[in-house]
């Protein structure tokens, strides 16, 4: 990695390729196995990319998945598949090869989803306004409805599939999803909490609040984190492979927090190299690798080191900011995109 990123071609040039679609990109995840890549799009699609042709763009498949914006993108519980939920109400599953199968219709948005499986038995979870229904794997046999105190903006399974924690206004929610008593640990903290991260090792869960900051809980024993000089809503909010960072944007730098000797609190974030004057829109971890992708208002996309704080360019500026960034399960595979419809897909394990 270069120390700026400055002066060398962009990965996606020597091991990726591009592509520009009608519609905003609202997301975008590799599947369980993965072997594919797949973007949603406010027009309604679903574009499914083989990884072993991914630098073929012909071979990546449009999926008409629902009618209206695709509000929400998980990988599925099967390996191969995808999960998403639209304007339409409608809970699909999609196929690499362009089957669409409805798992469930409501009379209002889905808008949350999120799968959880360890290979063997796993488990789906929806948000349909103030309802998290948590779903079998089939996608059609609802197990439980979790009731919340008002609409849930974000929704997240723990490492082992036992809790799952939702944030809404004034608080979150942390359900044991087969606990009998039917009821959940509220954390509450007033205001509205527009997004959610679960440290991989249970310790903490933060939420990214509509007044430009982070609320946390530790959760062993409750205690309040506040975390806060954004100059804008942190959009986008991920913890490190060990769970000692959480990676935020919200400023011209990926902000990082400490989740380690005590902190976040008393502590000060360390701040990643970025784009100045350009906002950083989101971020991912890699699984393996101490590395941080981080997407800016200007399109481009940079991988960096958080160790070293090296930086490699992904992409080059273009395309309005970046709306989707996600990483593949075994760190091989980067996908991007953008308000204006840029999609671009990067296999990391393939020679330059």
């Amino acid at each position: 990695m270069s120390e700026t990123g400055a002066g060398f071609p962009s990965v996606v040039e020597s091991r990726g390729a591009e592509r520009t679609i009608e519609g905003h990109v609202t997301a975008c995840c590799a599947a369980r196995d993965n072997r594919s890549f797949a973007f949603a799009t406010g027009e309604g699609d679903l574009l499914i990319v083989p990884r072993e042709t991914l630098r073929d763009t012909t071979t990546w498949k449009s999926v008409p998945a629902h009618d209206g914006p695709v509000l929400c993108l998980a990988p599925d519980v099967a390996e191969a598949t995808f999960l998403t939920g639209g304007e339409d109400g409608r809970l699909v599953r999609s196929t690499p090869d362009g089957k669409v199968e409805e798992l469930a219709k409501a009379r209002r948005w889905v808008e949350h989803v999120a799968s959880w499986s360890d290979g063997r038995k796993g488990q789906i979870a929806c948000v349909v306004g103030k309802e998290v229904q948590l779903r079998e794997a089939d996608g059609t046999t609802l197990i439980r409805t979790l009731e919340h105190p008002s609409t849930v903006s974000g929704i997240v399974f723990d490492a082992k599939g036992k809790r799952l924690a939702a944030s809404h206004y004034n608080g979150a929610s942390l359900w044991f999803v087969h606990s009998k008593d039917g009821s959940a640990r509220t954390l509450e903290w007033k205001g509205s909490h527009i997004g959610i991260a679960l440290h991989p090792g249970g310790e903490a869960l933060v939420t990214a609040m509509q007044e430009n900051d982070l609320h946390g809980w530790r959760l062993p024993d409750g205690h309040n984190m506040r975390m806060s000089g954004y100059p804008t809503k942190v959009a986008s909010l991920a913890f490190t492979r060990t769970g000692k960072w959480l990676a935020t944007s919200g400023a011209d730098c990926v902000v990082m927090w400490p989740f380690f000797g005590g902190g976040p609190m008393g502590k000060p974030p360390q701040e990643l190299p970025g784009i100045p004057g350009v906002l950083c829109t989101r971020v991912a971890t890699h699984p393996t690798q101490d590395v941080v992708v981080a997407g800016f208002a200007d399109g481009r996309v940079l991988m960096i080191d958080h160790n070293s704080e090296r930086v490699l360019p992904v992409c080059a500026p273009g395309g309005g900011a970046v709306t989707a960034l996600a990483l593949s399960a075994d760190g091989c595979t980067l996908g991007y995109g953008t308000e204006e419809g840029r999609i671009g897909l990067v296999d990391l394990a393939a020679s330059a």
